[in-house]
């Protein structure tokens, strides 16, 4: 039996243990953990070591290496540390190494050593230098808290969506407290705070005094602090030697040991003990590490999940044991091996030893036309990696036009960019391609590259008729369209120019554009117009009233309503109006006057050119049958029915009507007769009709 329980050891009086090795690490360490920067991600993820050179006992002689081994000691990753000085390492939820310098940046790398980015903690912190750091948990993300030399405290609860808050200032705070640990509550991060014998809790917007119930007496420090994995349970260590446990919202006492040690442990965490539910805290000292539990947890939380896993194992670069896993667990193409593959492809990118188009092959041989992949977003990486022409090469095979151009633009490739956007047929991304080349290029360059686009130029000229006239204007100027040119000086002669001189001058620049496009008729015409404003504005001047920017007939037909007939003739000649647009023009004017007698000398005056039954009808229309006869009796033998009828007398239209025996004017009279009155007429166009039949 003794072969059996040699190698357990007592603990306490009813509990035994024993210490077995479980398997040992492959590393190879030089240097003693206690000289190096040490941080372990959760889940058996990776550790990284820093060694310490900045420590102020030990003399910076050589720069110090950053390594990152596995949990089990294998060498991921080693690189020397170029940058300042290191006061804290952690790892994010998403397995990246966030290493916090003395400065206030912090600076970000992959499992394997790869540098993703960086980022400062604030002027603040870059002025008053990092006492100590904190990397953090939360639902949003991973956080960073910062003390500074002026002891504030600055932190960001989501390092993936940065934003800074500065905490409110502790009363009193000198130095550094003795412990502090950054909390979790209500969706909101806190820090708490040990000064002496007391506890401060810090959040966005104050600073207040909490008390741990049930705390035995006779505390005058608090030397040591953590918080659970889900930070719903605390610890803390007093320098009575006692180890209090709670809730993190410090409103309920789990236990309390006095475990007769008062100096200050290197380090104490929270753990699950193992095939149980409660919650432990492990406390280490130099040689000497103690495990205090008695807190058990109401709910069990799944934190590792398969999405997790998955991502764990594609961060180690294990894409067939996570493909398989995907296929045995069935899940969704989008959500298990299109994923994966695509950060298998991003991957791939990087094997800077391999050609751009074997590359570019192996990827679409691999992704084909996998749902759920974006070619885009494989080509940023590889953009990313400094593989521009790999980035182009992959966009080929992004079918959406939408994802191709923005890469395209931020890469440079503007007029790659103009093409796809011009096949993909979206005038709204053409645009966006447009103005970003007109911001890119000269204007030499940008007009001559929308010369070989004629869908981009029509485009822009279409946004510069609206936007940018006298880019509009270069643009003829550069193609020699004397044409449009000169359309457009004949727009800005009225949109642009107020004063006389100015519309003038700027139909005249029109009319010698016209007379280069060899349109004699459109530059005729201008000539024309401007003669015509001159003339009104001299009509203004001696006449008085409104003239300019009438047309010619208006300006004619004002002058008649004035009474200035004479000068209406002159004009009418001076501009060729036809004979019969004038006496329309006339005619119209004179019965808006209701001026009968000058109508009747008017058409007395010669021969009407348009005949007398528009003189019958213009004065029905002015409800004047009496003036409408005078000139029915005028009307030729082809209209005179129609005119007797517009009078009424349809006693003689019907007269006419069968004098002529048409039949279409005998039907229109016949349609006029009404009742009683017509009844003798109506009868004599149908004995008319019998007589026209038997004949």
């Amino acid at each position: 039996m003794d072969c059996y329980t040699a190698n357990w050891n007592p603990l306490g009086d009813s509990a035994f243990y024993r210490k077995y090795e479980l398997y040992s690490m492959d590393w190879d360490l030089k240097e003693e953990l206690r000289d190096c920067l040490v941080a372990a991600a959760p889940y058996g993820g990776p550790i990284a070591l820093l060694r310490n050179p900045w420590r102020k006992e030990k003399a910076a002689s050589v720069r110090p290496v950053l390594d990152i081994y596995s949990a089990s000691g294998m060498p991921l990753a080693s690189l020397l540390w170029k940058s300042g000085p290191v006061v804290s390492l952690g790892w994010s939820a998403e397995e990246e190494l966030l290493c916090v310098q003395e400065d206030g940046a912090v600076l970000v790398y992959g499992l394997h050593g790869d540098f993703r980015r960086h980022f400062s903690m604030g002027n603040e912190v870059l002025q008053n230098r990092v006492l100590d750091a904190r990397i953090f948990h939360t639902e949003f993300g991973s956080g960073v808290a910062i003390l500074t030399g002026a002891h504030r405290f600055t932190l960001s609860a989501n390092v993936g969506d940065l934003k800074l808050r500065r905490m409110p200032e502790v009363p009193g705070l000198q130095s550094a407290p003795s412990c502090w640990t950054a909390l979790c509550q209500d969706r909101v991060a806190h820090i708490l705070l040990a000064v002496g014998p007391d506890l401060y809790l810090l959040d966005h917007a104050a600073c207040s005094t909490v008390t741990p119930p049930g705390l035995a007496p006779g505390v005058s420090s608090f030397l040591q602090m953590a918080v659970s994995f889900t930070y719903r349970h605390l610890a803390l260590f007093t320098d009575t030697g006692y180890i209090w446990m709670g809730t993190a919202s410090l409103k309920e006492k789990l236990c309390e040991f006095n475990c007769n040690i008062r100096a200050a442990p290197k380090q104490m965490v929270w753990c699950s003990r193992p095939r149980s539910k409660e919650r432990a805290v492990v406390v280490a000292w130099e040689r000497r590490l103690m495990v205090v539990g008695d807190a058990p947890e109401s709910i069990q939380y799944k934190q590792l999940t398969i999405q997790v896993l998955l991502d764990r194992l594609v961060l180690r670069r294990l894409y067939p044991l996570a493909i398989q896993i995907c296929e045995y667990l069935r899940l969704p193409e989008v959500q298990g091996v299109s994923r994966i593959l695509a950060h298998w492809a991003c991957y791939k990118v990087q094997q800077k030893d391999v050609s751009d188009e074997d590359v570019a092959r192996a990827i679409n041989q691999k992704l084909g036309d996998t749902p759920g992949v974006s070619y885009s977003d494989i080509a940023a990486r590889a953009y990313g990696c400094g593989r521009t022409e790999l980035a182009i090469k992959l966009l080929e095979y992004e079918p959406r036009s939408g994802e191709q151009v923005p890469l395209l633009l931020k890469m440079k490739r503007s007029k790659l960019a103009l093409s796809k956007a011009i096949e993909s047929g979206d005038t709204d991304l053409v645009f966006t391609v447009l103005l970003h080349l007109k911001n890119e290029l000269n204007r030499g360059d940008f007009f001559m590259t929308l010369r070989n686009q004629p869908m981009a130029l029509s485009l822009y000229r279409q946004f510069c008729k609206h936007q940018e006239l006298e880019t509009l204007k270069d643009l003829y100027n550069q193609d020699d369209n004397h044409q449009e040119l000169g359309s457009f000086h004949i727009r800005a002669s009225y949109a642009a120019e107020e004063r006389i001189e100015g519309r003038v001058a700027a139909l005249q620049t029109a009319a010698d554009a016209f007379y280069k496009a060899k349109n004699e008729f459109a530059a005729k015409a201008t000539e024309d117009q401007m003669r015509l404003l001159r003339l009104q504005r001299r009509l203004e001047d001696e006449l008085g009233g409104q003239f300019l920017d009438l047309s010619l007939h208006d300006t004619v037909t004002t002058l008649i309503l004035g009474g200035h007939n004479k000068r209406a003739e002159q004009l009418a000649r001076d501009f060729r109006i036809p004979d019969k647009r004038l006496w329309w023009l006339k005619l119209t004017a004179l019965a808006d006057l209701e001026d009968w007698e000058e109508l009747e000398k008017f058409s007395k005056s010669k021969k009407s050119p348009i005949g007398y039954l528009p003189f019958v009808e213009i004065c029905i229309k002015q409800h004047n049958k009496y003036e409408a006869k005078k000139y029915a009796s005028r009307v030729g033998p082809e209209q005179k029915v129609k005119a007797l009828l517009l009078v009424g007398d349809v006693a003689q239209a019907a007269d006419v009507a069968i004098e002529h025996r048409n039949e279409a004017e005998l039907s229109l009279v016949l349609s006029h007769c009404t009742g009683a009155t017509d009844g003798a007429t109506a009868d004599k166009i149908q004995r008319a009709r019998a007589q026209a039949q038997k004949k």
